[in-house]
């Protein structure tokens, strides 16, 4: 694979993947989503929507002026989320996620069914079904 973002490290095209470095690449991608509030902004964000700083702030009620201020610029920093300033009385700010943030949303899907299939498997105290494995992406 070739690299998508320098803080997310892949193994250059060709070479397998050994168990240290697939942790390692594992651990590099989750530390761009660590914190919080990150996956909720992410969530708000997701399907191309464009939203102004307050519209976050009232999306996410929860959530203090400061806190939304630091998590939107460490995801601008990773290159997860794009911030467009437009020069007016009053400022306006919109935020938006790169194409690279955009791509995360199959994976956190993939997440929310593997921890879906976990739910139905505690509920039965059985092995899955094979639709439920094949439902959260993963081989029998």
């Amino acid at each position: 694979m070739t690299r998508t973002h320098e803080k997310v490290r892949y193994t250059p095209k060709g070479e397998p993947y050994t168990p240290i470095s697939a942790a390692q690449g594992v651990e590099d991608a989750l530390k761009v989503l660590e914190g919080r509030w990150k996956l909720i902004i992410l969530f708000h964000l997701f399907g191309g929507k464009v939203l102004r700083f307050s519209d976050l702030e009232r999306a996410i009620p929860a959530i203090s002026q400061k806190m939304l201020i630091q998590q939107l610029r460490q995801m601008e920093a990773d290159g997860v989320v794009r911030r467009t300033v437009y020069q007016q009385v009053p400022p306006k700010v919109e935020y938006r996620l790169t194409k690279w943030g955009q791509a995360l949303c199959p994976a956190l899907d993939g997440l929310l069914k593997w921890a879906e299939l976990r739910e139905r498997m505690s509920e039965k105290t059985e092995r899955p079904s094979s639709r439920d494995l094949k439902e959260a992406g993963t081989r029998s």
